[in-house]
């Protein structure tokens, strides 16, 4: 028998997590198609509102997003063409996917350091911050970033829900001289970057998202043209933890380097993007509340 294929109580294998994940279909349907439509680029605005008109609830939570004070409109949006016309594929699809995402965490989950609303308020703010880089740095796929900055994490709520047990045992072992992958590798052989790409793959996710999600820790990793992007959301998340709003309740990121040399970023950036972050965020307090 071989042992390494063997079930561990609350510690699967990645292939056995990651089938446990696909028989329960994590995200809807809608959602995966919003992706797809939105990432054609032959793909029109009455494709995308297509798809959406087949989820009324979500059509409504990102109308009810889009007339926020986040876009501050004169007039009020009241049907998704109007929406996509003003915003765009790329926004709505960002929209959608955060109202989509934002159902995994409905059920609150405390295990010491570790929240669900706390991870959620980290994803959303990593989002907004590698969307602010991204623009600062004049990326025209800025969007991109804000998408992979709101997935990077995506792994540890999958942890979270399909491998729990193994899952509580990371966070109470959780110490300052380790990282949270170490920490995970070492309790499943694994880690929830790995279990993020794995799900992206079949959810059929652009290659640049599964880029993001897979080495949002490790840019100096990321060969080819992700890496820009990469870098956006390693840096997003080192100053969002920086600033008290850590993925898993405590600082268990190292400064990248790699991700600050490649954007060619100074102290003074950093400074400023940390300081600017606040009025981002309260600006988009809408998309926190999907």
């Amino acid at each position: 028998m071989n042992l390494l294929c063997t079930y561990r109580p609350g510690r699967p294998t990645l292939e056995q997590l990651l089938r446990r994940i696909d028989d329960i279909s994590t995200l809807p349907q809608v959602a995966l198609r919003v992706m797809q439509v939105a990432s054609d680029p032959n793909s029109s605005a009455a494709d995308l509102k297509e798809v959406m008109e087949c989820d009324a609830a979500l059509s409504a939570r990102v109308l009810r997003c889009v007339n926020s004070s986040a876009y501050a409109l004169r007039t009020k949006i009241t049907n998704l063409q109007q929406a996509i016309a003003y915003l765009g594929l790329k926004q709505i699809r960002n929209l959608a996917m955060t109202a989509s995402v934002s159902e995994l965490f409905k059920k609150e989950q405390q295990i010491g350091s570790y929240s669900r609303t706390g991870l959620w308020k980290h994803l959303v703010s990593v989002g907004i911050c590698a969307r602010m880089i991204a623009m600062r740095r004049k990326m025209a796929n800025f969007e991109d970033a804000f998408l992979g900055g709101l997935l990077h994490d995506i792994g540890i709520i999958l942890l979270d829900q399909y491998a729990h047990a193994g899952f509580r045992e990371v966070v109470q072992q959780l110490r300052p001289e380790e990282t949270l992958l170490e920490t995970e590798r070492r309790i499943f052989g694994y880690d929830h970057t790995a279990v993020g790409e794995k799900v992206a793959e079949g959810w059929k996710f652009p290659e640049e998202l599964r880029q993001m999600i897979r080495w949002h820790h490790q840019t100096a990793a990321c060969k080819g043209e992700a890496a820009l992007l990469v870098a956006c959301v390693e840096t997003a998340n080192v100053i969002c933890t920086l600033k008290g709003i850590p993925a898993m309740g405590k600082n268990l990121v190292r400064f990248s380097q790699a991700a600050i040399a490649i954007l060619q970023l100074t102290r003074e950036d950093i400074a400023v993007l940390a300081e600017d972050l606040d009025r981002e965020t309260e600006k988009s307090i809408a998309l926190f509340q999907l």
